[in-house]
């Protein structure tokens, strides 16, 4: 077996290849975009670049075939709640079922990283945002959301028999969007059935507005939480603009108490339900296929991005009426016969209590975030609960 190091642009396109080829076989795969994976690795797109560094390897065997890959990354910005020394990070990991080739793979990341000063190394993570490729899939195998990681039951074990622990568990939630509510939501929803209170969805010609609305709920809800920064109106308007082609306006939802926005609830189609009709590819001609696909294919799966409530309406409820009030328009007036939630880490029991709550929710899967200290002799700690 030969480790080779992407330097080229001939072995950054094999490395996107040792994804397909490996998983091709299985019919639940969703190649994902190439240009979505590249552009983790190209530093004018990726801003992680700006603290830190990364490089990749790809595994081949005596006869030329991929056998794996597997990025490494540092960044002077990742830090999670309680770590007392310096965490790298390791992704884009894809392997044959052979434990000594994920050992190759496993200890040249290692070594690059100890080089580099850190102590212990987070993966499968993403160089660069949460909400992306980030966590080993280890319950629900079912295809795969817009830019989530999907690999085979069996890398569990890989990471486990290297030494791996379990750091903390990403439990994401389903429910079926045309069943009934249950009585309980509309109890608590009569509670705030009254003109103090609109749940409104979001006018595509007030990006303007909705952006501002947007920015006050998160940086109430979650700013200097867990290391997480303010987001600028202008920011959140940038993120509205990139997502307008495939804004569904039906199912983006903001709650106002007197005006003042005090909650939203923020889906998106499921991207992959049309990406996975492209293999891979998004040049001009795929981006005309796929606005023909998005005509022609009614997407029937949606997945939420955000539900979020600012705390001085946390717990009272304000959760059913939105769920209540857009569930008018969602449950009869959209095709989506599914829904999922992105993940909610296992360290937020109050976030976990509120996607129970939402109705007749199920854990749709669960993806886990390891580690592996290099200290072998260290304590090992999961991450800590938060309040």
């Amino acid at each position: 077996m030969q480790l080779i190091e992407v330097t080229t642009s001939s072995t950054a396109r094999d490395f996107i290849r040792v994804n397909v080829e490996l998983n091709k076989s299985n019919p639940n795969y969703i190649r994902p975009l190439d240009k979505d994976v590249e552009e983790v690795f190209n530093p004018e797109k990726n801003k992680s670049f700006r603290h830190g560094q990364c490089t990749r390897w790809i595994l081949v065997g005596p006869d030329g075939k991929y056998l794996g890959r597997i990025a490494a990354f540092v960044n002077k910005k990742y830090r999670n709640k309680g770590d007392e020394f310096p965490v790298g990070g390791i992704g884009f990991f894809d392997c044959i079922n052979d434990q000594s080739a994920a050992d190759m793979l496993f200890d040249v990341a290692k070594h690059w990283l100890m080089q580099r000063g850190v102590e212990a190394m987070d993966g499968p993570i993403n160089f660069g945002e949460r909400d992306r490729w980030w966590g080993l899939v280890t319950e629900g195998f079912q295809e795969p959301l817009y830019c989530m990681n999907y690999n085979p039951p069996y890398y569990r074990q890989l990471f486990e028999t290297y030494g791996f622990r379990p750091f903390f568990n990403q439990i994401c939630f389903g429910l079926n969007p045309k069943k009934k509510l249950s009585d309980k939501l509309h109890e608590r929803h009569a509670h705030y059935a009254t003109p103090d209170y609109r749940c409104i969805r979001i006018d595509k010609k007030q990006l303007g507005k909705f952006a501002g609305d947007f920015a006050y709920i998160y940086n109430k809800a979650w700013a200097g939480h867990g290391g997480l920064k303010e987001l600028k109106k202008d920011q959140v308007l940038l993120m509205f603009n990139k997502m307008k082609p495939v804004m569904d306006e039906r199912i983006i939802w903001f709650t106002y108490h007197k005006e003042q926005p005090i909650a939203m609830f923020i889906n998106l189609p499921d991207l992959n339900q049309w990406f996975k009709y492209l293999n891979g590819q998004f040049s001009w001609f795929h981006k005309l296929k796929f606005l023909w696909i998005k005509k022609t294919k009614p997407c029937k799966k949606c997945t939420g991005l955000v539900f979020g409530i600012v705390p001085e309406f946390q717990g009272k409820g304000i959760d059913a009426y939105m769920i209540v009030e857009s569930g008018k328009v969602i449950q009869w007036q959209t095709p989506y016969t599914e829904y999922e939630m992105q993940w909610i880490g296992d360290f937020n029991p109050k976030m976990l209590n509120v996607a129970a709550g939402l109705g007749d929710t199920f854990r749709s899967r669960v993806l886990t975030t390891y580690r592996y200290l290099f200290d072998r002799t260290r304590p090992y700690k999961p991450h800590p609960m938060v309040s």
